[in-house]
């Protein structure tokens, strides 16, 4: 298919991709507050403080905050300029709802990005096209020009001329530095690196290649899906004109998000709800995280309405994406006689995923024991009908639950995952495709606000 048969952008992405572009909203819930729930062999038994929370909470406004954070904003890399953008939205909504809020900083190492632009817009709009730099290659600069596929690196079949052009290569990265070094030698502009395929429902993430020195021309790492997408857009149109930027980002500054409501006394127990609000290169983040982080703000907005005994506080972690690194940073700054206070830590990493699959809300602790969050949260679960669907608590860190129990907080993860254990994501997991429209579920998230709203007073409240 040409540029000059006719079709319409709408009906090319149809044709390559077997999507629109068309972004539909998830549905919102229709329940009330004492009508059984999806997954529920029975009706809820709420008790007036459930019922607070419960009528207080919406999905609704929360898919509003989902939309500026992985639509208006995009992806959030620890300490680039994206999520600093993230981070004072959510410090102005704390402190609209009446929190005493600071952003709490640290450094995190230098990010490496590249943006692909679609010349002629054929390739697919329903996606992120962010990709990851290599350090090693040219920073800083915008280059262009028609798309080449060569195949595998290590065997590459070269055109007669790729002269000015944007070379693809199955990547491999012990062939990588001789693959572009022989790009740039025939001309090439730039060099897009395609990642080996994951088992399903695993899909590669885009990544910003390594082992490169001095290279004279930007060369990037692309995710799975959109290695799919530019090798069918190849298949069917003559000429793809890409444009490839590239950014190096240095010196840079993390952000924890931190609201708190200070309860009755100074040696009040606190109680913590929490999410990471940064995401993966290429990853708009809408489930991961962007689902735990509204979940965060719907809380927090409804708890500054009751009563309250304990100090409650509710952190947005910036660059858990790279290991954790603002949750574990604020636990190395808490002294000893406020750890000691903590009652319950609920952090929430991935509430929303619309994958069908997805039908077992796990509750996971660092240490595979029950503790305080885990043991609200299932209380909640019971009162309000969900207890078939969930599972635990099963042992596993990898998200900011583990920082606190590493030193003897209690806290745990809450996630939709899949039935046969909590390391079954969705396939849009650190993809592109976790979008609004492509990976969350309303219906989950006020499931999962509902739980972690409830468990929290039951807390928090007045003893």
């Amino acid at each position: 298919m040409t540029e000059s048969s006719g079709l319409s952008r709408r009906g090319l992405l149809g044709a390559v991709a077997g999507v629109t572009a068309a972004t539909a909203l998830p549905a919102a819930p229709a329940w009330a507050a004492d009508d059984p729930r999806p997954g529920a062999v029975r009706p809820p038994t709420l008790d007036r403080y459930d019922r607070q929370v419960v009528n207080g909470l919406s999905s609704e406004r929360a898919l509003r905050h989902l939309q500026v954070l992985s639509e208006q904003i995009g992806p959030r890399i620890g300490g680039t300029p994206s999520e600093k953008r993230a981070a004072d939205y959510l410090a102005d909504e704390l402190d609209r709802f009446g929190y005493r809020t600071r952003l709490e900083p640290f450094p995190v190492a230098d990010k490496f990005l590249a943006q692909i632009g679609d010349v002629r817009n054929v390739l697919p709009d329903d996606v992120c096209w962010q990709a990851g730099a290599a350090p090693g290659g040219k920073l800083d600069v915008t280059v262009q020009g028609l798309a080449r596929d060569v195949g595998p690196a290590t065997a590459p079949v070269w055109p007669a001329d790729v002269s000015g052009a944007v070379v693809l290569a199955d990547d491999t990265a012990a062939a990588r530095p001789g693959f572009v070094a022989e790009a740039a030698a025939r001309g090439a502009v730039a060099v897009i690196l395609l990642p080996a395929d994951q088992v399903f429902p695993r899909r590669a993430s885009a990544f910003s290649p390594s082992g490169l020195v001095d290279a004279p021309i930007p060369v990037i790492g692309v995710a799975q899906v959109q290695k799919r997408l530019l090798r069918e857009a190849l298949a069917v149109v003559t000429s793809l004109p890409l444009s490839i930027s590239t950014a190096a980002h240095r010196g840079l500054i993390s952000n924890n998000v931190i609201g708190e409501r200070r309860g009755k006394s100074a040696t009040s127990p606190i109680v913590m709800v929490s999410g990471h609000y940064d995401s993966v290169i290429g990853a708009p983040g809408a489930n991961d995280d962007g689902s735990g982080t509204v979940l965060t703000l719907e809380v927090a907005l409804v708890l500054s309405k009751v009563p309250v005994e304990a100090t409650l506080r509710f952190a947005l972690w910036g660059s858990e994406e790279q290991g954790l690194i603002g949750s574990r940073y604020h636990v190395a700054q808490l002294p000893q006689d406020q750890r000691d206070r903590y009652r319950a830590v609920f952090q929430n990493d991935m509430v929303a995923t619309s994958w069908d699959p997805a039908i077992v809300y796990w509750l996971l602790s660092f240490d595979g024991m029950a503790n305080a969050a885990t043991d609200s949260v299932l209380a909640s679960g019971k009162r309000l009908g969900y207890d078939p669907q969930m599972v635990g608590p099963v042992q596993r860190g990898a998200s900011d639950h583990q920082s606190f129990q590493e030193v003897g907080i209690a806290a745990a993860n809450f996630s939709w995952r899949g039935e046969s254990s909590p390391a079954l994501l969705e396939p849009p997991y650190h993809s592109p495709e976790d979008t609004i429209a492509k990976n969350v579920s309303l219906e989950r998230l006020q499931v999962s606000m509902e739980l972690i709203g409830t468990a929290a007073y039951a807390v928090a409240r007045p003893r």
